[in-house]
């Protein structure tokens, strides 16, 4: 039960970064991020990219590999 925990909690990080990601794309008028101008130092972004990987091996930490 408590590893359940823990997989929510990684989810629910992802997921509140995604509508901040989303809200910011909206008030941007734009449908991603690819057209920012913004987009290699966007520190939304940056935080957005390390909650997937966070949520993908739920915090343990290390590299990342496809």
């Amino acid at each position: 039960m408590e590893n359940n925990q823990i997989l929510d909690e990684w989810d629910e990080k992802l997921e509140l970064k995604l509508v901040e990601l989303n809200e910011c794309q909206t008030t941007n008028g734009l449908d991603s991020c690819t057209p920012c101008d913004k987009f290699f130092e966007c520190e939304l972004r940056k935080r957005y990219i390390l909650a997937v990987y966070e949520s993908m091996n739920k915090g343990s930490g290390g590299g990342f590999e496809f």
